[in-house]
């Protein structure tokens, strides 16, 4: 059995058992405008090779889950966060820009309205001084879950707890809505974040982009 999602330029393949990769990768190779390969470390090795477009970037990452938070805070406690609308979308993309992690991603404007337009996803952040200093999103959700993605902190804002809240009032509020958390990592310093909010690590997740 095995599924391909597509997702924006982004193809994403789950397997069970031995399958026909080379079909696989035929129908990826087909779509011109295909940006992205990413998915559980063990299947995306296996069709990395049959890829024809040229690799400009890999990247190995943590694969976490959370389907209840250890911490928690009141809404006064979390007023400074803020839910991103279209009018703030440049703001954002400059913020994410200018964070090394987020230079080589495939994150523009558009898709980002997009995300937000069709409702598979959201963006929170938090200003410091009337600028955007800290954000976390989701995307591809769904009604039973949500990925988070694009958690990013400028340099001058880090280790003030901005990101940690940021992500605490986006978890909550997805969590209420009964959806299961994930996300991928490779920033040591973010995992122990989010392993302190309640995410375990559950295998790896490799993204591949193309040119």
């Amino acid at each position: 059995m095995a599924v391909l999602l597509k997702y924006e330029g982004n193809y994403i393949p789950y397997a069970e058992g031995d399958i026909n990769w080379e079909e696989i990768a035929s129908i990826i190779n087909g779509d011109p405008k295909m940006t992205d390969l990413s998915g559980l470390k063990p299947i995306v090795e296996k069709l990395e090779s049959l890829v024809v477009k040229n690799m400009k970037s890999s990247n190995s990452f943590y694969y976490a889950k959370c389907q209840r938070l250890k911490v928690s805070k009141t809404k006064d406690e979390l007023e400074s966060v803020e839910v991103l609308n279209v009018k703030e979308l440049e703001e954002l993309v400059a913020l994410l820009k200018g964070v090394p992690e987020f230079q080589h991603a495939n994150i523009t404007i558009e898709s980002k309205r997009r995300t937000l337009e069709n409702k598979t996803g959201r963006t929170y952040f938090i200003r410091v001084n009337g600028e955007m200093a800290t954000t976390a999103s989701t995307t591809a959700e769904n009604s039973s879950s949500a990925m988070i993605v694009a958690v990013a902190t400028k340099k001058q804002y880090k280790r003030q707890g901005l990101a940690t809240d940021c992500m605490i009032k986006l978890c909550q509020d997805l969590l209420k809505e009964g959806k299961e958390l994930c996300l991928f990592y490779d920033n040591p310093d973010a995992g122990k974040i989010y392993k302190r909010l309640g995410f375990e690590d559950i295998g790896f997740w490799n993204v591949y982009r193309y040119e």
